[in-house]
């Protein structure tokens, strides 16, 4: 392995982050304060078990892990584009089990998200309430909390807070956002910053430097935040992922590391189908040339392959229910393929 490449794709956890080389002049952050480091993605039991599954199983290719390597050191957002079902997601959980990241940030976009959801949300109606509430019973207004109690930082704002190690940030599915969100995005990620200026507002009136403590996105424990303003220590390796459904425009593209993935092949299928079930070699080889058929003449996703697998494995069904079966729970994930069976 290179010795500037820290990720090495084999899902054991190791210190390796502590060795990632300087980020580049043009890269480098110094965001204040340090904030203390989350969960211990090894500490699995606070983990979803899916996603402790996911990170275990996920199988990487040479290419992937030398351009998220890339990413780590460049400090550069990685655009992942690919089909359905190739792993994409899965990724950023591998990463982060890896090299001890903490609990992936994750932000699922759609076409209604704003960078300020991925940022920090609001709620100005909770304030008032609280204010109302207190006047009602005689309490001081300020009694009833400023602003930092009714905000709370989103996955994209907890991922850019001032922590000694990078977090792991997953922006899922960013092709379905609307045209202004890409370019939002980008100058953030760029500057490795943002304002809150609900807390600005509150800065500019005083000579000191205003804190507030504010909930991260996560976490019930608050972090500081210092005259309104959150600006990142370790770059965050945020996973930009894409199913390739639109262009995006050239000033994003060139500000990230960019990986395609492709349909697994055959051994990668069956890489694939060992890591996540302890299936019989033949029935698994027999389904996935069964696949491979199928996905030649039209869209289908290596979950699927895995769901046929299980269920097919655990029914008790002989080999011609199963195969029947089987062909239910693989049909194609678009109307343009030819024919509904094997």
């Amino acid at each position: 392995m290179p010795h500037w490449s820290v990720y090495t794709g084999n899902s054991e956890p190791h210190d390796g982050i502590d060795r990632l080389p300087a980020p580049p002049p043009w890269r480098a952050f110094d965001g204040e304060p340090v904030v203390p480091p989350p969960l211990d993605a090894d500490d699995e039991a606070a983990v979803s078990p899916d996603r402790v599954h996911r990170a275990r199983s996920y199988v990487a290719t040479p290419e992937s892990v030398q351009l998220v390597n890339a990413a780590l050191v460049l400090r550069r957002p990685l655009l992942v584009t690919g089909p359905p079902g190739t792993g994409k997601s899965s990724l950023a959980y591998a990463v982060a089990r890896e090299l001890g990241l903490g609990p992936v940030l994750r932000w699922n976009i759609t076409s209604r998200s704003a960078l300020s959801d991925g940022l920090y949300q609001y709620d100005p109606l909770s304030r008032l309430y609280a204010a109302r509430q207190a006047a009602r019973t005689g309490q001081d207004v300020q009694e009833a909390g400023g602003v930092e109690d009714h905000l709370r930082l989103g996955p994209l704002g907890t991922a850019l807070l001032p922590y000694d190690r990078p977090r792991a940030l997953l922006v899922d599915e960013i092709d379905k956002s609307d045209l202004d969100l890409p370019n939002d995005l980008l100058n953030v990620l760029e500057e490795g910053q943002y304002d809150i200026p609900e807390l600005l507002r509150a800065a500019r009136h005083s000579a000191a430097d205003v804190t507030a403590e504010v909930l991260a996105d996560g976490s019930d424990s608050p972090v500081t935040v210092t005259r309104g303003r959150v600006r990142c220590r370790a770059f965050p390796f945020v996973v930009l992922t894409s199913n390739g459904e639109r262009e995006f425009p050239p000033a994003f593209l060139r500000r990230c590391v960019r990986l395609k993935l492709r349909r697994p092949d055959r051994a990668q299928l069956t890489e694939i189908v060992r890591a996540h079930l302890d299936t019989p070699p033949g029935e698994a080889e027999r389904l996935i040339s069964r696949f491979l058929t199928r996905a030649a003449d039209g869209e289908l996703a290596t979950d699927q392959l895995l769901n046929a697998l299980y269920l097919t494995g655990v029914t008790g069904l002989d080999t011609d229910s199963r195969d029947a079966l089987a062909e239910q729970l693989m049909p194609y994930l678009s109307t343009t393929a030819d024919g509904d069976g094997f």
